[in-house]
């Protein structure tokens, strides 16, 4: 079983990385953002609850993020392991991860924190805006999005480094090479691909 957690600011490529260590460690990868992403395009009842959310850059309120986790987390692809992207957040969120994964006698093996410098991920959102579509990629809310990373998650690492889960990688460069770093990260810490 392996139970990882990705974070990192926005723009960090994240979910390029949870995509392919997804399939590396042969584990599904969960991420918030392509749920409300998807519910919102679908126009669900939860779309519109978070639609308005999402426009201003702001994040979704703990307990439904938390109730769409725990439902996630309870589905038979994910007993065996999983990668969570986007989630938690914020310290109340890692409190519920911590309360879900319990119920089951389990915890998180690693938390992998993709590094990068504020200009360039701002670059890179804007750019996948333009080719993506995203009406939720504008200048101010993707800065604004920076600035509730590091209001409300930042402290969540302090929490996951006192428990020595941690492993800091540099998120910029060619996404082969940060996969590598990601791999050998956690090649370190015993956790084996598939």
């Amino acid at each position: 079983m392996t139970r990882l957690l990705l974070v990192g600011p926005p723009g960090a490529g994240k979910g390029t990385q949870a995509a392919i260590l997804a399939e590396t460690f042969g584990i599904p990868a969960i991420s918030t953002g392509d749920i409300f992403r998807s519910n919102v395009a679908n126009e669900t009842p939860l779309g519109l609850q978070v639609k308005a959310i999402m426009a201003a850059g702001e994040y979704v309120p703990d307990d439904l993020t938390n109730e769409i986790v725990a439902d996630r987390l309870s589905e038979a692809d994910a007993r065996a392991g999983f990668l969570l992207d986007g989630y938690p957040r914020t310290l109340d969120q890692v409190k519920e991860l911590d309360r879900i994964l319990a119920a089951d006698d389990a915890a998180l093996d690693v938390v992998v924190l993709l590094e990068a410098d504020t200009d360039v991920v701002v670059g890179r959102l804007l750019k996948r805006a333009k080719e993506q579509g995203r009406i939720d990629d504008t200048e101010d809310v993707i800065r604004n999005r920076m600035s509730v990373y590091a209001e409300q998650t930042s402290p969540l690492i302090d929490v996951y480094d006192k428990r020595n889960l941690v492993v800091r990688v540099d998120g910029l460069g060619d996404v082969a090479e940060v996969t590598a770093r990601i791999v050998d990260a956690l090649a370190a810490r015993g956790l084996a691909s598939a």
